[in-house]
């Protein structure tokens, strides 16, 4: 049996009973690392006076755990501390009975944190005691001394905060350094920033090699391939830090640093700083003024000029930028390509875009992913039980059919401008829509998953029915998930939601002429009119490996061949597709589950 449930209250003991033992742990923190360093801190004295205490109640039962919960240099006005999380793994754990502190504002400076403990230290029978401050919480005049105690504890540590903020910004605005880790080109010396010669003329040169290549992403693989690499930093425990490749933030940072002129930014405000500048007036501005013109464009990229009698802006062609994610949370940007007249637009994963290698990389068409989504959101309009079941069944009856009616008519406006073939994006006022209603789009291996905000889509079924009121109390957030097949063209991933078939016929001549050049190489192989693929290679005025990947094409299965002929092959067989699968496999079985996943 537990000894904790054979405590006796003090004083109704007998000689013949034993005392149950009250294991104790005792906590001891201290907000800075000053003094640390000392053979006998502020630490060894806390943990001198509790076990003393301790000692002293060896009558009671009390027993010290030889484990120590230490934690120096961390503010109590945070749980996030190593020892105390150890502690409280412990007493879940029920291997502490009595938390020992000095004071109790060793053990939180926070009133709400001091809750969230009394209530475990309630749930798992354990209790705590402060040395130095004598009273009882049993009852409703020691709680309120507690609380008071808790307060002024809160109250100093605020104090200290905003004296310690005011100091900051005063000594900025004095153009003084406040330590910290110092930037490339700096070493802090005295608490100075003081330039390091070598590492100044490395920044000097990033600055005037971003001006020659006018871009960071071209910036850093010149300064990767040139070997150039992070501040490389020693701290006092002996650890090494730095000396890695320069992210683009990174990059970024260094190209808007006022440090590097001179100056002291803190909280939006500049003051003269006392180190000595790196970086000269005329060059910071030009590379100011060049990421500003950068930054400019890219927030007007994919602003599309439609040549009319009476020229539109699209306000956004990549109307679901900022919003889709990957499984692994990285951000899908979109991005562009040109093939002549037209315009090929993508979202591409972060990482890609930065250069790194992924091992589940996505270039996805933005047309792909902006279809299914619309489609997605209008098949669900359509359904009653949904809509019904997303905006909360109305009390009156009467006004149940008027919102199935709003979702249908929302439902037509989305799917008729969302499908058109001929345009990449629905119209401007339903990608404003959907993007004003979508919260977050993930594309996972096998779903789209949508998160919807369901007082955006109330407002825009009102634009229905007027006298739909807004009563309808849903979630916060309004969830979709579509399963999707990811298929890889090439160097792009197609996204298709469904069933993989085509909806209209549609011959591919680039498809058709992809088979049909392979049949003839062939053929003139077999008939003896070339001798060898070069041969082939060198009339056609095509590359060798071309030629010798493309002729296994002549060995499609015949039904493969037939279905791109009448132009009824699934949406994903496309001439990207085929050219990213040769050589093909010689087994039929094996092509129909490579090209079309039968």
């Amino acid at each position: 049996m537990d000894e904790r449930h054979l405590k006796t209250p003090k004083g109704q003991g007998t000689a013949g009973q034993r005392r149950p033992k009250l294991r104790c742990a005792v906590y001891t923190r201290k907000s800075s690392e000053e003094g640390l360093e000392q053979s006998f801190n502020s630490l060894d004295a806390q943990r001198d006076a509790c076990e003393a205490y301790i000692a002293s109640q060896k009558h009671e039962g009390w027993v010290l755990l030889s484990d120590a919960y230490d934690d120096g240099g961390l503010s109590g006005g945070s749980m996030d501390r190593p020892a105390l999380k150890r502690l409280i793994d412990d007493i879940r754990a029920n291997r502490v009975d009595i938390v020992v502190v000095y004071k109790v504002d060793r053990l939180t400076r926070s009133l709400a944190d001091f809750a969230k403990l009394t209530e475990l230290f309630d749930t798992h029978n354990a209790s705590f005691v402060s040395v130095t401050q004598h009273f009882n919480t049993s009852t409703s005049m020691g709680r309120l001394t507690l609380n008071v105690l808790l307060s002024f504890a809160q109250f100093e540590r605020e104090v200290a905060g905003e004296r310690i903020r005011d100091k900051i910004a005063l000594s900025k605005r004095r153009g003084m350094w406040m330590g910290g880790l110092s930037p490339l080109g700096y070493d802090g010396v005295d608490k100075r920033l003081a330039v390091n010669a070598e590492e100044a003329a490395t920044v000097r040169f990033i600055y005037q090699r971003y001006l020659d290549l006018g871009s960071i992403a071209a910036l850093k693989a010149d300064l990767d391939h040139r070997g150039i690499v992070s501040k490389r930093r020693v701290f006092k425990d002996g650890r090494e830090g730095g000396g890695m490749p320069i992210s683009r933030g990174a990059l970024h940072q260094i190209l808007r640093n006022r440090t590097y002129c001179g100056e002291i930014a803190h909280h939006g405000e500049v003051h003269a700083g006392n180190h000595e500048a790196i970086i000269d007036e005329d060059l910071w501005t030009s590379v100011q003024a060049k990421l500003n013109d950068q930054a400019n464009r890219q927030r007007q990229m994919g602003m599309i000029v439609c040549k009319q009698k009476q020229p539109q802006i699209s306000k956004t062609p990549s109307w679901l930028a900022g919003l889709v994610f990957d499984g692994a949370g990285n951000r899908l940007t979109p991005s562009h390509a040109r093939k002549g007249s037209r315009r090929y637009r993508y979202y591409v994963s972060a990482p890609l875009v930065r250069g790194e290698k992924m091992s589940d990389d996505l270039r996805i068409p933005a047309i792909d992913l902006e279809r299914a989504v619309a489609s997605a959101i209008a098949r669900c309009l359509r359904d009653d039980s949904w809509l019904l079941r997303a905006f909360g069944i109305p009390s009156d009856a009467s006004l149940v059919q008027r919102l199935i009616n709003a979702g249908r008519a929302l439902a037509e406006q989305i799917s008729t401008t969302g499908q058109r073939q001929e345009a990449s994006t629905p119209e401007d006022d339903v990608a404003d829509l959907l993007r004003d209603t979508i919260l977050r789009l993930v594309v996972d291996r096998t779903s789209l998953a949508i998160s919807l905000a369901p007082a955006a889509f109330l407002t825009r079924l009102s634009t229905f029915d007027s006298s739909l009121p807004p009563l309808f109390a849903a979630e916060e957030m309004i969830a979709i998930e579509v399963p999707v097949h990811r298929l890889r063209c090439g160097k792009q991933v197609r996204l298709v939601v469904g069933k993989v078939e085509s909806q209209s016929r549609n011959p591919d001549q680039t498809l058709i002429a992809l088979v049909a050049d392979a049949h003839r190489w062939f053929q003139s192989l077999v008939s003896g009119k070339h001798k060898s693929i070069a041969e082939i290679a060198d009339k056609e005025r095509r590359q060798v490996s071309e030629v010798s990947r493309s002729i296994s094409l002549a060995f499609l299965a015949p039904d493969l061949v037939e279905m791109i002929l009448r132009g009824d092959q699934p949406a994903t067989l496309t001439p990207e597709r085929l050219r990213a699968c040769r050589p093909l496999p010689p087994l039929w079985d094996d092509q129909r589950a490579l090209l079309i996943g039968d």
